[in-house]
């Protein structure tokens, strides 16, 4: 049975700062991240961002005042203080933030704010000089006692041309805030809640000389759609990674390596834990000798010097070998170019895990690097194809899997 996220719905209220131009894109982000939105636009944030675009972008009525003849009909400030998860102030200038602390509520969106049971983060934005004023200060430490999550500005030049604290942070960043404080909650409730999961991601790099290196084309993004997948149902999640170019998710524990010996190391250190996600494309050898120096070629007619690889350490099979410290659950990844199952089935049973998830990467596929995948799960039970879906969506079935069978066992 498939586990059911909560629901995540935002009501974000657009503050009167320049940096109100960034919520269509920290919209855009909240969306494609499964949460539903909401906007409240202040009137000084209409300064900088229209209705119609807000509305566009949730595809929701947008928000404006307090005294509107159709939304009051029904008390609607009062039913839309009640209808969200997680009250967004953002940006939230130092007037808004001066009259959420007085407790004013003199338009629509004060009035939700002191309407509100739901929890609130406030993510600031203006001049440095407001900023370290010891009146916004005092009123940050207000809001902060009464449990107002606040996002701390970020250090840079500003639209008035100044440089400091103060810059609303980006929309990614705050997206991160806003997924990490939701999986902290899971972590109290969730379905995956007390448990700590492993997860390796990303190929591994093993050095000929300083300048180059043996590797794959793993990009990480099955690995990393995991770890968020798990945390999202609470787990307590450390990614131990080879080099990739994601973004780390949030409220996740990020181990970066280079090697796969560095990256066993990483795993040792992190131990233990009740489950292990083995999705890393570990180099199966390395060379012998790693030269100090660039290996130069002088001639176009030189022949290379032969190169030696010995094997590297079996990270799954050490995870997956019986003792006080091996997971509960060991989840290991084949990545096959023929005979998928046939394979990936001996690889389960060679390498001692409980599960293993196979996926065709031969020329053509499109998987190796991708954004989807089709994957078999295998188990000593047997197999189970999975249709042909975005990456994401094989990370939570698998992440949800996983819930299950903790729940059953």
């Amino acid at each position: 049975m498939d586990v059911v996220l909560p629901s995540r719905s935002i009501l974000l209220i657009v503050g009167g700062s320049i940096a109100a131009f960034k919520a269509p894109e920290l919209i855009r982000l909240l969306k494609g991240a499964g949460m539903q939105v909401r906007c409240v636009l202040t009137e000084g944030g209409s300064q900088f961002v229209t209705p119609l675009t807000l509305q566009a972008l949730t595809e929701e009525p947008v928000y404006i005042d307090l005294f509107s003849l159709t939304a009051e009909q029904e008390m609607g400030h009062i039913a839309l203080s009640r209808w969200a998860d997680l009250v967004l102030v953002c940006p939230a200038s130092a007037n808004l933030l001066a009259r959420m602390a007085a407790g004013l509520a003199d338009d629509l969106a004060s009035t939700l704010l002191l309407a509100t049971d739901a929890p609130v983060m406030a993510v600031p934005a203006m001049n440095v000089r407001m900023w370290e004023h010891a009146a916004t200060q005092d009123n940050v430490a207000t809001l902060q006692q009464r449990g107002v999550h606040v996002v701390p500005p970020a250090i840079g030049p500003m639209a008035c041309g100044e440089f400091g604290a103060g810059r609303m942070p980006e929309p990614a960043d705050i997206l991160d805030a806003v997924l990490a404080f939701f999986r902290h909650q899971q972590q109290q409730n969730g379905p995956l809640a007390g448990k700590s999961v492993l997860v390796t991601a990303g190929p591994t790099h093993e050095p000929l000389d300083p300048v180059r290196y043996l590797a794959n084309r793993s990009s990480g993004k099955q690995g990393y759609a995991i770890a968020a997948a798990l945390a999202d149902l609470g787990a307590t999640v450390t990614l131990v990674s080879g080099p990739t170019t994601l973004r780390a998710p949030a409220d996740v524990t990020y181990v970066a390596c280079e090697t796969a010996c560095q990256m066993l190391e990483c795993v040792k250190s992190a131990a233990p834990f009740d489950a292990a996600v083995c999705t890393a494309a570990v180099a199966d050898w390395r060379p012998e000798v790693q030269a100090g120096q660039k290996i130069k070629k002088i001639s176009r007619d030189d022949v290379p010097a032969p190169i030696r690889l010995v094997a590297n350490p079996d990270i799954l099979a050490e995870i997956s070998a019986p003792g006080p410290q091996r997971p509960a659950l060991v989840v290991g990844f084949a990545a096959e170019t023929e005979k998928v199952e046939a394979h990936a089935t001996a690889k389960r049973q060679r390498k001692g895990c409980d599960w293993i998830v196979a996926n065709d990467v031969s020329a053509g596929t499109g998987i190796m690097g991708g954004d989807r995948n089709q994957v078999v799960l295998i188990t000593a039970q047997g197999s189970e194809r999975w249709p042909h879906m975005p990456k994401e969506e094989v990370a939570q079935r698998l992440a949800s899997r996983m819930a299950d069978w903790f729940t059953e066992t």
